[in-house]
């Protein structure tokens, strides 16, 4: 009697106890899930009121906008200054770059066989967004490129619309800083200061995550739930199908190939918040901060995760790859082309590389990756809407692949550059 009562407070407590871990260690996610689902039932069931909250929703964006210029400023510099060695840091971009380029051509060629094996057809209703937009004629690709990578004034390195631009500058201010030698180390101790404030102030707007991320997934649901039905069913059926697939069956792969076994549950008890984010907000640098701090949960050294995602986050794109593919594969059903012609599938593997480099997680970056597509294969215009249309529907599940492969992509890198995780 004594033992079973003893059995039975011993049972109790393992079970307090496992349910305190549970709390203490997901608490923000369970939070977020709740904020989502409230957000989502008002979207649904009080279409009304989604204008009076998605404000909240704007606001916490905005914070989390004014929040990771600075912080992308800091990870980068610091993070290329502390690496000791130009070797390393070489390894480091050269096993990125392979990683990149691998990975996304596997999406591209996994893309055109699901395609092959499910084909799916689409029509145009002839709506879509305004043509005058799509094109310049003025304006050659040479000064898009130009504009892409570098800004004019210093002033304009601050705006999210030059992301790319301002990652390079932060690269090259963390290499001077590690040329400078002994008399910069005062500057190197501002930097890591910096990324430690940054960091924590980043701790501090997170918070709102339930409140902004709730609002804004009513603000989705609202707007996007209508759309997925009708001319468009057949593709984004196959894209939110196999997407889903491939985010959890490719990015399990990657994951073990990084750290074994146990990558796989670290990668994905890490993974939640920056997908609730991803899947909000549609958009990858709203995410970014909480990809490092998933980077870092999961082990990943800051040598590689402030290199890697914050680059990533700009030149790596799974769920663009994949949308682009579609897209072309759309067009060319369109207009009764030839897809799986051998050139025209090698040239969309070539443009889709292209496109996860151009397509960057600012608003409208893949209208970029879309006027390339449409300027190669000289795509009438007929076609264009479906194309815009269809990379608007997909954005979520997109920006859900884009920016979550950046942490299991820096995974990777720290495998193949011979980095050591921080658990190990």
């Amino acid at each position: 009697m004594i033992r079973t009562e003893f059995a039975k407070k011993n049972y109790f407590s393992l079970r307090l106890s496992f349910m305190q871990s549970i709390i203490k260690n997901y608490s923000s996610i369970i939070l977020l899930l709740i904020g989502i689902s409230i957000g989502s039932l008002i979207g649904v069931f009080l279409p009304g009121f989604v204008p009076y909250i998605k404000p909240l929703g704007d606001i916490f964006l905005n914070l989390l906008f004014v929040a990771v210029i600075p912080l992308l400023f800091f990870a980068i510099s610091s993070a290329v200054a502390n690496i000791e060695g130009d070797n390393r840091l070489g390894r480091i971009l050269t096993t990125m770059v392979f990683v990149f380029v691998i990975t996304i051509v596997i999406a591209s060629v996994l893309t055109i066989l699901g395609l092959w094996a499910f084909p799916v057809t689409a029509i145009s209703d002839g709506r879509g967004l305004d043509e005058t937009i799509l094109t310049d004629p003025n304006d050659s690709w040479g000064n898009k490129i130009v504009r892409f990578v570098t800004v004019p004034e210093f002033v304009n390195l601050l705006s999210r619309q030059n992301i790319l631009a301002f990652v390079i500058f932060s690269f090259l201010v963390g290499t001077s800083v590690r040329k400078s030698g002994e008399i910069a180390q005062p500057f190197l101790r501002f930097l890591i200061a910096g990324n430690e404030v940054m960091k924590n102030m980043l701790g501090l707007v997170m918070k709102l995550g339930p409140i902004g991320l709730g609002a804004y997934f009513a603000h989705q649901v609202h707007d996007l739930g209508p759309e997925l039905f009708g001319f468009y069913a057949k593709p984004l059926a196959f894209y939110y199908i196999f997407g889903i697939i491939f985010f959890f069956i490719l990015f399990s792969l990657y994951a073990f190939i990084a750290k074994g076994r146990k990558g796989v549950p670290l990668f994905w008890n890490n993974n939640i918040t920056p997908s609730l984010t991803a899947l909000s907000t549609c958009s990858s640098l709203a995410t970014l901060p909480s990809n490092l701090l998933a980077a870092k949960r999961i082990g990943i050294p800051n040598s590689v995760a402030n290199v890697v995602i914050p680059l990533g986050n700009t030149l790596y794109k799974n769920g663009s790859a994949i949308s682009s593919i579609l897209k072309i594969y759309v067009a060319f059903a369109i207009l009764d082309w030839d897809f799986f012609e051998p050139s025209t599938l090698l040239m969309a593997v070539g443009i889709t590389l292209l496109v996860s480099m151009v397509a960057g997680g600012i608003p409208n970056g893949g209208f970029i990756g879309e006027m390339l597509m449409i300027s190669v294969y000289s795509i009438p215009n007929e076609a264009i809407p479906a194309i815009m249309i269809i990379g608007a529907l997909v954005d979520p599940l997109a920006t859900i692949l884009n920016a979550t492969g950046d942490t299991v992509a820096s995974m990777l890198v720290t495998r193949f550059s011979g980095e050591k995780f921080s658990s190990d």
